[in-house]
């Protein structure tokens, strides 16, 4: 059986029931290093309190997946958040759900390439789906 689940933009009120987007929208940045540099603090908090975990920062390097794409696997990390945050302004994709078995439960979002996603912990998620090639993630 076929399922088509509509792609919506990502917005930080839709996507909270999966965790936070993380963005510059509606933060306060401020300058630094003599004013060459902008910094804003506290978009997405990292949680690895399960299990006295450690924040692990890697780069990702992904390319597109044939489309239309068969959803095969779902993971979800129980011992913490994820973060994804795209280094290019490139749009991609985002699936998630609360019951890999409902059908109903999937979610998906379209976002700009200026945002990222922080899956809360548990959160069902699809590995990273990208729509150009050599798209690089901070995650």
């Amino acid at each position: 059986m076929k399922t088509f689940i509509p792609l919506v933009p990502l917005t930080k009120s839709a996507f909270s029931p999966f965790g936070e987007v993380v963005s510059w929208e509606g933060a306060a940045p401020f300058d630094i290093n003599q004013g060459f540099a902008r910094r804003c603090n506290g978009l997405a908090e990292i949680d690895v309190m399960t299990g006295g975990g450690l924040t692990n920062i890697s780069l990702f390097v992904a390319n597109p997946r044939p489309n239309p794409f068969r959803v095969e696997v779902m993971e979800r990390h129980p011992d913490g958040s994820q973060l994804f945050f795209p280094l290019q302004e490139r749009p991609w994709l985002v699936l998630v759900c609360a019951d890999p078995r409902d059908p109903g439960s999937y979610r998906a979002f379209r976002a700009s390439g200026r945002e990222g996603v922080n899956y809360a912990r548990n959160t069902w998620h699809h590995p990273l789906l990208v729509l150009d090639p050599e798209s690089r993630f901070f995650v």
